[in-house]
Parts: structure tokens; C-alpha cells; sequence
């Protein structure tokens, strides 16, 4: 459905997308997660025909982005660009409707996008939650294969937000393929059946969400206790990556603290937790979220030694 070959971009001296090869497939819901400067939105450009590539090749549907989205194969739901002012909403909308080649009924996309109680509203009266769902109607207008949204639920509720992945979810039950980048992770672990990571215009990681998490490596231990914290000798235990101690008592060396380490080897460091003689409580052993987990390997990425190219650079 859509495939990136060997794909570079570059602005001046910035190269956002660097040797990038990225295939999706029909009925995909898949997650693009990276850092500010990672390649997304640039990624998202090239897919859309936005941008053209300084070299490698760019299809969807086995025909150029443009010609794609000229057959109504794609819709798009952007960051970038306003919404046309001095038109209502079911105007601005319909109008989208009428420009798609294989068209919902106009009441179906108001309501799909939870707009139908502000059809006769101005577009340029909206906040910023209902523009967000307007650029949602816009780009679930028709029938659309695939569909491209660029931090979606910025300025949504927890209840828009909600109802968009539900509409979301049911464009994927009807085979369509969902791409959408966001910086909320947690939208990414609950929502995509695949979840991609771009780091310095590369693919750091592809899987799902579990398979990222367990490629982090490190895990979670969270206790709890009484007696009063040695931060230094709790540094050294083995394989540790990070310690966090929350106080909780009158100050401190005294009360009750809570203590959240991540561990590459979290049999080694909670064995040898109790050969200093600590009595934890409420121990807790988990695998990272997929936030922690995305923040270990761009933080080992940005630590590893650079290309030769990039060190050219």
C-alpha cells in the first residue's frame, strides 16, 4: 500500500530523512512515534506528495502520492494550514464531500466526527478541540484506503478523544489502513497494532508496542521503605539505569519513601536489594510502559557512536 525505497531529504544542511525503507499494508493501525526533529512530519510530507524526495522512491497503491490522492485513496489530516473562514462547518464540509470521488452522505461524516451540533456554526468561531474534528470530517469525507493524521487529538477532550479513536477503530474493522503520529504514547499503546520509532530520519524500531517495550530491555522495580534511603548505595546496585525516590514522611531520613528503579537485570538488582540488608515493601517487578521504553532507545541511540557519514557532517 505504501512504500518508501532508499528515501533522503534535506533542508540546506539538516538531512531529516536519511536511506529510509518503510513499507504499510492494508488494515494496518499503525503508530509513528520519535522525538522533535526525528523525520516525522517530513516522513508525512513525502508520503502526502507535499514534498518531493532528493532521491529514492515514494508510492502508494503502486502510483505516485499524487495520483494516489487524485483517485481518492487517501485522506489526510495535517498540523499545518487553516481551515477556510466565512463558511459554516456542514459547508466547509460539504464541500469536501462534493471534491471526493467515492463520497459519504454528508450526515454520515458530521456525525462520524461528532460536528452535527455545530453544522450551522462558523468555521472561524470554533475552538480549537472542534477544529481538530472538522479536520477529521475533511479527511474522512469518502472512502478513503488510507488514512494520514498528524497529531490528531491535539486539543480534544478525553471524550472527543475517545469518540475519534472509536470512529478510528472502526475505519480499520473495515480494512482501511490508519497512520497517525502523536506524542501521546499512551494513544500509541492502546490504539496501534504497530507502533515505528524515527530517530535521525531512520526507523529505530518497528514492531508492536509489546515488542518495542521488550526491546528497551530494562525493567521496572518499585518498592516502598521505612528506614531511611541511602541513595549512594542504592546507585550501586547491579544493571541499574535510573532511581527515583519519592519522600513521603516529615523530611528527611525519616518516613515512609518510595523507591522507582529500571534495571537491565531486575533479578540482579533486586537480589542483591536485599543483601544490603533492606526490607522493601509492596515490591513490584513490570516491564516499562511504552514511553519509558521509547525514551530508552532514543536516549541509546543519541549515545551511540556516530556513522561515518553522520560524523562527515
Amino acid at each position: 500500500m505504501v512504500s518508501f525505497r532508499q528515501v533522503n531529504k534535506s533542508y540546506g544542511a539538516v538531512r531529516a530523512v536519511a536511506d529510509l525503507n518503510l513499507e504499510l499494508h492494508p488494515g494496518e493501525t499503525v503508530a509513528l512515534l520519535g522525538p522533535n526533529g526525528a523525520g516525522k512530519s517530513s516522513t508525512l510530507d513525502l508520503l502526502l506528495g507535499l514534498r518531493s524526495a532528493d532521491s529514492g522512491t515514494v508510492t502508494l497503491f503502486g502510483t505516485t502520492p499524487q495520483r494516489a490522492i487524485e483517485q481518492g485513496k487517501v485522506g489526510a489530516m495535517l498540523q499545518s494550514g487553516g481551515l477556510m473562514e466565512g463558511v459554516k462547518v456542514k459547508e466547509l464540509v460539504g464541500l469536501a464531500r462534493d471534491l471526493h470521488p467515492r463520497a459519504y452522505p454528508l450526515d454520515h461524516i458530521m456525525a462520524t466526527a461528532g460536528i452535527t451540533e455545530i453544522a450551522d456554526r462558523m468555521v472561524d468561531k470554533l475552538s480549537g478541540g472542534q477544529e481538530q474534528r472538522v479536520r477529521f470530517a475533511l479527511a474522512t469525507a469518502g472512502a478513503n484506503d488510507l488514512i494520514v493524521l498528524d497529531e490528531p487529538t491535539t486539543g480534544m477532550d478525553v471524550s472527543a478523544r475517545q469518540t475519534f479513536w472509536g470512529a478510528m477503530r472502526e475505519q480499520a474493522r473495515q480494512g482501511r489502513t490508519v497512520l497517525f503520529a502523536t506524542h501521546y504514547l499512551e494513544e500509541a499503546d492502546e490504539i496501534a497494532d504497530r507502533v515505528i520509532v524515527l530517530h535521525r530520519g531512520r526507523v529505530l524500531a518497528d514492531g508492536t508496542a509489546a515488542e518495542i517495550k521488550a526491546r528497551a530491555g530494562a525493567r521496572r522495580v518499585t518498592f516502598d521503605l521505612d528506614e531511611p534511603v541511602d541513595r549512594d548505595a542504592l546507585r550501586g546496585l547491579p544493571s541499574l539505569t535510573s532511581l527515583a525516590v519519592s519522600d513521603s514522611g516529615a523530611g528527611a531520613g525519616s518516613g515512609r519513601r518510595t523507591v522507582r528503579i529500571q534495571s537491565q537485570d531486575a533479578d540482579a538488582t533486586v537480589h542483591a536489594l536485599y543483601g544490603l540488608g533492606l526490607y522493601p515493601h509492596n515490591l513490584e517487578v513490570s516491564g516499562l510502559g511504552l514511553e519509558q521504553a521509547f525514551i530508552a532507545l532514543t536516549t541509546a541511540s543519541d549515545q551511540a557512536p556516530a556513522t561515518a557519514e553522520e560524523a562527515a557532517r
